[in-house]
């Protein structure tokens, strides 16, 4: 999809203030409006003014947007980072299918959700209401999902200064990261949102979880991966061999005969999830390096002694 710089849109610095993005709409509205105005795609020009403009007015939405930093040019081929949001603390619900129809891709990439209703309103005196709840996405390593405990995490919440400048404040936040927590998986933390109004009731924090990419394992649902390298005569003759595990190491058998991407698993030992997911090693054959004439004349003792091997007989007649 095509980054949108809605800062351009606008005619707009990244340093504006609140009342700059309020007084360029207001102009520019009213130039590009389809029922009065007479420039050429003029109905193309209000829906991007428009769409710019929902974000950019909403200190909340302002924030994560900058977060993408100034080096990205409008129509550059975009995907959001890995890491996009993570510890960026945002209030109410974003927006669902038929509210998000009417704005671009990169528009929903960033900015939908499926939170539940955003609870709003103003009070005056003698009025109730509870906090708006507040939604961020966390990164655990695949390790805390194991064995879950205490975390800080930090989160930024946008707010407006004096001088009409989106500014981000900083809190932390302790918790507990529950045991077997999944990818995707919210955790909420009940009163640690938006204050509520009068004697209501502060609103919820949810947590979205993502895991950090790691070195050595791979994730699927609450299933985890090992790509494990085997010795040749451990594939062929079959082994007893030690091997890592997020939970420790353990002793796996390796079969007589296993080839290439064969896969063991070991029942319960993924994610302890409720019910837990599995571990699986796929075996990878680890060759050694003929890199010495000894090394080089067992290679070729093997070639004689299995010459009547074909490694390509699936692939039809050899060239």
């Amino acid at each position: 999809m095509e980054y949108k710089d809605y800062y351009k849109v606008m005619g707009l610095e990244r340093t504006a203030t609140q009342d700059d993005i309020k007084r360029a709409y207001r102009k520019l509205a009213r130039k590009y409006h389809p029922d009065v105005s007479k420039e050429s795609q003029a109905e193309m020009r209000f829906k991007e003014l428009g769409e710019a403009y929902e974000v950019l007015k909403d200190p909340e939405k302002r924030a994560a947007y900058d977060q993408l930093g100034a080096n990205w040019q409008g129509g550059q081929e975009f995907r959001p980072p890995p890491d996009w949001n993570a510890g960026f603390e945002s209030a109410g619900r974003g927006f669902d299918e038929r509210e998000a129809a009417q704005y671009s891709d990169f528009f929903e990439s960033l900015f939908r959700r499926n939170h539940g209703p955003a609870r709003t309103g103003r009070g005056g005196a003698g009025f109730d209401m509870p906090g708006e709840d507040h939604h961020a996405r966390i990164q655990i390593d695949l390790e805390e999902a194991y064995h879950g405990g205490p975390r800080r995490v930090t989160l930024r919440m946008p707010q407006v200064d004096q001088h009409g400048h989106v500014v981000l404040r900083e809190h932390q936040i302790d918790f507990v990261i529950p045991k077997g927590v999944r990818a995707g998986q919210r955790i909420r933390l009940a009163g640690q949102g938006g204050p509520g109004i009068g004697q209501g009731a502060a609103g919820d924090l949810y947590l979205e979880v993502d895991f950090r990419p790691h070195a050595r394992y791979r994730v699927d649902q609450h299933d985890v991966y090992l790509d494990l390298p085997v010795a040749p005569w451990e594939a062929a003759l079959g082994a007893q061999i030690e091997v890592p595990t997020p939970s420790g190491p353990v002793e796996l058998t390796i079969p007589p005969g296993s080839v290439q991407g064969r896969k063991l698993r070991l029942k319960g030992r993924g994610i302890p999830s409720a019910p837990p997911g599995d571990f699986y090693f796929v075996l990878q054959i680890a060759l050694p390096l003929a890199d010495t004439e000894a090394s080089q004349a067992f290679y070729r003792g093997m070639a004689s002694q299995f010459k009547s091997f074909n490694p390509r007989a699936n692939l039809g007649a050899s060239t």
